[in-house]
């Protein structure tokens, strides 16, 4: 679910549619001594902002993670695409962004999402990166300091997910008042239905219960969220980094939940954008305990990016990492893009805030020279709507993932010798893939050729192989692609 008022607005905008100095270069690279580093195949880059590494509490940040993977750190004073040429040089495989909360905002976003994709010619993400920020810089720190993989086993929600991927957890419903569904620990399901307020048992599972990963849906803004999507129900809120619900008479539940989790806010309107220090996703970070989220920053009514990332995640439990996730769900977007919409300009949104200016659907609908609502429109709207405007915080090189499943729909295989990939798919039931098989590769590639499987019109770029034009698989079938490949050798 989303913001659902939003998306009655936008199909009104689309019948109707009416007419509608230079960035200085990269300050220096430095090089952070370290006395233990983890090894990053494919290297790894730190990128801050000027008025970050010169605030004394802020700093540490930055020198710590670039320690932790042995990184060179690039600094821009205005812009983030002033590091572009050395990240095209260097082309790491994780970018790890540290800036201040009142940097962290819908633009840097925004350039971050345009930016890494032109590191070199082609359309697609370059490397895998992440904004690590915080209310305080010990937040930061906190993100930036976890070394130990998580493995997601325990799972709290304000909407509906699928517990049999946990080892216990429980959903609250935001389309029924009081429901809830809990997996215990003896692997049973139990439905419940309580108080129609749930906001102090939702607080209670995160102060009490240690979920490894959060996920919400439904009505929220930079500063609240709205427990109930069709009916009364408390909200979230925060002030000065600590989250609090609060129920419909008004008390207040402070929430204390600081062991590392992931949240995906995978349906809500505006949870990614950090408008202030008193925006709800700093506050996870803080009292709420995540070391990675991912959320939007702007009014959200198409859901490829929040949905799309989950079904990554979730939906082939234990493959991808939620960087990974986030990722590739990114690349399969922008394959959308470039094949359905050839042609077409690709950067068509400068601002963003749909909130303030209802117009900005139609303005946007006929620069890209559509006259009137056709069937490609809403689609191509909403790609665009999403690309560049998903937020992804935390270290990316950080691996939180749930714990494999042995019964996936389909089993996948990379294996490479002297150059030469195979990238093999086995449908292990009759299927449909609500996003394409997908692989990332075990180094940089380039000036790749296709041996093997050209009828599946493979998607092969620098880091990773997508099979996009793969909707379904039959039962027990195989799919491989087998192609030659250069190795990128790391920039020095």
């Amino acid at each position: 679910m989303g913001c659902k008022r939003f998306v009655v607005q936008v199909g009104l905008l689309l019948a109707a549619i009416a007419g509608a100095a230079l960035a200085p270069a990269a300050h220096g690279a430095d090089t952070q001594p370290a006395a233990t580093t983890v090894h990053i195949d494919g290297g790894y880059a730190v990128v801050t902002s000027q008025a970050t590494w010169d605030d004394a509490g802020w700093k540490p940040v930055v020198e710590a993670l670039a320690a932790k993977y042995g990184a060179l750190v690039l600094r821009f004073k205005d812009s983030i695409d002033e590091v572009r040429p050395e990240l095209a040089r260097l082309l790491p495989r994780y970018c790890g962004i540290v800036v201040r909360p009142d940097e962290a905002t819908r633009e840097l976003v925004v350039a971050t999402h345009r930016m890494t994709r032109k590191l070199n010619d082609d359309p697609y993400t370059d490397t895998i990166w992440g904004i690590i920020t915080g209310y305080a810089p010990e937040d930061a720190l906190r993100i930036v300091q976890e070394t130990r993989p998580l493995a997601i086993r325990k799972v709290a929600a304000g909407t509906a997910l699928d517990l049999s991927l946990f080892d216990q957890g429980i959903w609250y419903s935001e389309g029924q008042a009081g429901l809830s569904v809990r997996k215990g620990p003896d692997g049973k399901e139990q439905r419940n239905v309580g108080a129609a307020d749930s906001t102090k048992a939702v607080v209670d599972t995160l102060n009490n219960e240690q979920p490894d990963l959060f996920m919400t849906s439904g009505h929220a803004s930079e500063h609240d969220w709205q427990m109930g999507y069709s009916y009364p129900n408390g909200q979230f809120r925060c002030k000065d980094g600590v989250l609090i619900g609060v129920d419909r008479q008004r008390h207040g539940y402070r929430i204390v939940s600081p062991n590392p989790k992931v949240y995906l806010a995978v349906g809500n309107c505006l949870m990614g954008h950090i408008a202030d220090k008193q925006s709800m996703a700093v506050a996870w970070m803080s009292s709420g305990g995540a070391r990675q989220m991912v959320g939007y920053t702007v009014v959200t009514w198409y859901g490829f990016g929040g949905w799309g990332t989950q079904d990554y995640f979730l939906g082939q439990p234990g493959r991808f990492s939620l960087a990974e996730s986030f990722y590739l769900n990114n690349q399969a977007l922008e394959y959308r893009l470039e094949h359905e919409y050839a042609g077409k300009p690709q950067e068509v949104f400068s601002n963003f805030e749909m909130e303030k200016d209802p117009r900005i659907m139609g303005q946007a609908a006929a620069q890209l020279g559509y006259q009137r609502e056709e069937p490609k429109l809403h689609d191509h709207l909403g790609l665009l709507w999403d690309r560049d405007t998903v937020a992804f915080y935390g270290d990316p090189a950080w691996d939180a993932r749930l714990v494999p499943h042995n019964n996936l729909p389909w089993e996948q295989t990379l294996t490479h010798q002297d150059g030469t990939f195979t990238f093999t798919v086995h449908a292990t039931q009759a299927t449909g893939c609500k996003r394409p098989p997908a692989a990332l590769l075990p180094y940089r590639i380039t000036h790749a050729t296709v041996r093997a499987g050209q009828e599946l019109q493979p998607l092969i770029a620098g880091l990773f192989i997508m099979l996009p034009t793969l909707d379904k698989l039959e039962a027990g079938k195989d799919y491989k692609v087998v192609f030659k490949a250069d190795q990128v050798a790391p920039a020095k």
